[in-house]
């Protein structure tokens, strides 16, 4: 009896120290935060800092002065540059709108050559024929974070007018388009989607951005796509976590819980876990949720409801709701 006691004591006591997803709103982040770079290299950001108003101002007048850098499997490793209002850059170039288009984003402090984009460019590439579209917009990722942050939806609407531009020129069809953005970069293709009236056929957000995001107008949300779909490795209702811990799609995973991942022991290894899942994904298809029907659900890992696929290739791929999964520590997880 006595041990009984003890037991639901110290539940009692677990329950009260772990925040749950629907105190998500209530938490707000410290002033100072450590976030990552593309290297996974920490910097401390100081959010309440002033932003630099006339770079935004600029953003804003040119918003698709990007670099937008073209793999195919014609031209796997060696990008070819296409340019917003200059038709010949892209019918110069391998892109075939007969072929699936995957535009992949970074984040914060990053550029083409992070991680992120050849570790997901290969495993679409080595799936089947796609135009892989990377986005380097380092000219304001490399800003400070406040910055950044606030130049994101513009950014956003930048890539958006220029897959109108791509669509006008070869007749590529949005619904054969999926943008996928990692952290800030998240709520970039988000705001991409929205450009095109939610007309794309998924943008999936990989652990967006949390800090500064939470209560945002501007963050990704389900209209941004025919399908969106997030994937939350380093929920930001824990102190220090560095994505948004909460449901913002239509389907929303929480692999592990969405707070730590196996074999990570930092927020940093947590955030970049959902690009290193994603990519897994689309070459395995191995990853599947189960729907949960709360926060608590997730959490305590009692979920059971429908099955659905996270991450992968699929273009035609639907489903709602919140859901849970558990991976292995190492690729491919």
């Amino acid at each position: 009896m006595r041990s009984t006691f003890v037991l639901l004591v110290a539940l009692a006591a677990y329950v009260a120290a772990v925040p749950l997803p629907e105190e998500k709103n209530a938490f707000e982040y410290p002033r100072f935060i450590e976030f990552p770079d593309g290297d996974g290299v920490p910097h401390t950001v100081d959010l309440q800092a002033e932003p630099d108003l006339n770079a935004i101002e600029e953003i804003q007048r040119n918003p698709d002065r990007n670099l937008y850098l073209l793999f195919t499997r014609r031209n796997p490793t060696s990008s070819q540059t296409l340019v917003i209002d200059d038709a010949n850059s892209i019918r110069n170039s391998n892109f075939n709108p007969n072929h699936p288009t995957v535009v992949v984003v970074h984040g914060w402090l990053s550029n083409q050559n992070s991680d992120i984009n050849p570790t997901i460019r290969d495993a679409y590439l080595n799936k089947g024929e796609t135009n892989v579209i990377v986005l380097d917009w380092r000219r304001l990722a490399l800003m400070d974070y406040v910055t950044a942050a606030l130049g994101v939806p513009a950014v956003g609407r930048g890539l958006g007018q220029f897959l109108r531009f791509v669509n006008q020129v070869t007749g590529a069809r949005f619904d054969n388009m999926h943008l996928v953005g990692f952290s800030l970069g998240a709520h970039l293709v988000g705001n991409a989607g929205r450009e095109l009236g939610g007309s794309v056929a998924r943008v999936t957000g990989l652990d967006p951005a949390g800090p500064l995001w939470n209560l945002n107008s501007n963050a990704l949300n389900p209209n941004d796509g025919r399908y969106t779909e997030a994937i939350h490795t380093d929920g930001g209702y824990t102190v220090g976590g560095l994505g948004i811990g909460s449901a913002i799609c239509n389907a929303d995973f929480f692999p592990n819980g969405g707070i730590s991942q196996p074999g990570c022991l930092t927020n940093i290894c947590n955030h970049n876990r959902a690009w290193e899942l994603f990519a897994a994904t689309v070459t395995h298809n191995h990853l599947v949720g189960q729907q949960c029907s709360s926060n608590w659900q997730v959490t305590w890992n009692s979920c059971s409801g429908n099955s659905l696929h996270m991450g992968n290739d699929d273009l035609r791929k639907s489903g709602s709701g919140m859901y849970r999964l558990d991976t292995e520590r190492r690729y491919p997880f």
